[in-house]
Order: structure tokens, then sequence, then C-alpha cells
């Protein structure tokens, strides 16, 4: 079985790698060994809010019987808040002899900075507005389940795609590794997705197209992968986000949008939601985002498998 050292990125994945991934899950899910990973020490440092991914980790490594360490808060409640650096930080931990880190960063290019100074493998729980690589594959693990394939589906992209880095994330796979039917990147102008996923796509020869228009195209797709605005990257620009919002609000999911749908497509979203997402489309049989954050659970405690046990 192939080894990982860290997950730092989407772009470090093969397709065997996935497909490993994908195995692993899908026996965590049939059974998950209570005493896999006993003694082993996970350290949790969060410099940003979260609920899904800390909470998934956490009881994902308790689940194989590891050990939590960390702060939900570390901006606020670690050295952080004295001056203290990024990779100070990671050199501390690792002198506690901790197994792994997961570590969510306020900015992009955290993961990779705390990589460079740990000893211990590092996974990336998101990086400002970077990448969020277990996120993906848990998104990409949820729509083969559904689909049992990935190739030839309509995936459309919607909301904050400039700063939401688990749609940056997915597209790193989808182009380098799956035979999609095409993209649609949907948003607000002021969000559009950023030039450098654009131009990946391309490398990659994958169909996409860009819209702010999500009514023309619902009767084509088989995913819709809704968003949210991501109002803490706004927060200098309190009138930019207000704008967005606004803009946005054409681009909600109601009972309506989900009428022009397929009957077998699927709505996902990585959460949480705000207003995106009317509540009464949580009854709709194609919305499964909660499905899709229990997913988060199975791969995780499968990269944690693939991480620490030789």
């Amino acid at each position: 079985m192939p080894q990982l050292d860290s997950v730092i990125s989407s772009q470090q994945f093969d397709k065997p790698m996935i497909d490993t991934v994908f195995q692993v899950a899908g026996e965590m899910e049939l059974e998950a060994p209570p005493d896999l990973l006993i003694h082993k020490i996970m350290a949790a440092l969060f410099y940003e809010p979260s609920t899904r991914t800390r909470l998934s980790f956490e009881i994902a490594m308790a689940k194989l019987g590891g050990d939590i360490v960390g702060t939900e808060n570390a901006r606020e409640f670690s050295s952080a808040a004295k001056g203290e650096s990024l990779e100070d930080t990671i050199r501390t931990i690792n002198q506690y002899g901790v197994d792994i880190i997961v570590l969510r960063y306020n900015k992009e290019g955290g993961a990779e900075r705390a990589q460079r100074f740990s000893d211990a493998p590092v996974i990336n729980a998101g990086d400002g507005p970077g990448q969020h690589p277990t996120q993906a594959l848990l998104d990409l693990y949820t729509i083969q389940k559904r689909f049992g394939t990935v190739d030839g589906l309509n995936i459309a992209l919607v909301g904050d795609l400039t700063n939401g880095r688990t749609v940056r994330s997915l597209s790193y796979f989808l182009a380098k590794h799956y035979k999609v039917g095409r993209v649609y990147l949907v948003s607000p102008s002021q969000t559009r997705m950023r030039q450098d996923i654009k131009d990946y796509f391309n490398r990659y020869d994958l169909p996409w197209e860009e819209t702010d228009r999500l009514d023309d195209i619902l009767p084509e797709l088989d995913v819709l992968y809704q968003t949210r605005v991501q109002k803490e990257r706004f927060a200098d620009e309190p009138k930019v986000y207000e704008e967005v919002m606004t803009a946005g609000e054409r681009l909600n999911i109601t009972a309506e949008t989900s009428a022009g749908m397929k009957k077998e497509s699927i709505i996902m979203h990585p959460l949480p939601r705000v207003a995106e997402i009317s509540y009464v489309v949580d009854k709709d049989p194609r919305a499964i985002y909660f499905e899709q954050a229990q997913n988060g659970l199975f791969i995780r405690m499968a990269l944690l498998k693939l991480l620490l046990v030789s």
C-alpha cells in the first residue's frame, strides 16, 4: 500500500493514491479498527474557526484509538497571540513528540511552511483562501459513491470562487485526474475563479465555462456544488461584501431551483451555509451535503491510517 508523507495540496496526489484513499475510507466506513492508532498523538492546531474539519479529525483519531491535543483558536489561545511565528510553533510541537499535526492556518501557504519545519507529518486542514485537500477528497468520494464515477459528469462550482479553497482544491483534482463533461464556474463578477485555476483547466484540456446565470445550466448539471460568500475574506471591504451578497442572491438554491435539475443530480455544499441554500431544500433527496460531511470522517480516518501506519 502506498505511503503518504504529508497532505499539503491536491496536486501532490496521483490517481493510484486517490483510489487507495477511497478504498481505505470504504473500509473505515464498514468497520474502524478501534486500536489502530493507540499511543499515537495528533496535534490539532487551528488558527481559524472550524466545526466539521476539526471535529471530524478529532473524532477520526479517537475512533482509531489515538489521542488528541491542540487548540481551536490558536491565534488567540496560543503563543501566536504573543507574536510567535508559525515556524517556531511547529518546531516546539515537534519537541513534544507528537505523531501528526493537523493545521488550519489563516494565510495561504501555511501548511507548506509548517511541513518544512516539522518531523511529523502535516495535514493541511485549510490555509486561508489557498487549499483544503482533505475536503476535496471527501467531495470526490461523495460524488463517486453516488454515481460510481466522476468521469463524464457536468459539475457547477457556484458562489465565492475567488476565496473558496474547497472549490480550488476540487478543481485541481478534476482537471488532473478525471474526464468530466464540463465544469461551470458560476459566480458574481466580483468573486470569479482566479486565473490560475482556469489555466490549470486549460493545461489538462478540461472543458469549462464561466457564467453568472445558474438557471440557464440547471438542466445540464449532474453536480451542483454551492459555496458561501467568504465573509472573513472581506474584513477590510465591508461594502464589497454587501455588493457580493446582493449579487449572489440570484444564485441561491431554492425549491424552484432544484425543480429545474435532473432527478438523479445532486446538490453539495462544504458547509457552513448562510443563506445560499434554503432550508426547504434539505428535504430534497438530491441534497446530500450532510452525507458529504459524514464522508469527511471516513476520508480523514483513511488519511490518518495511511500517514501513521507502515
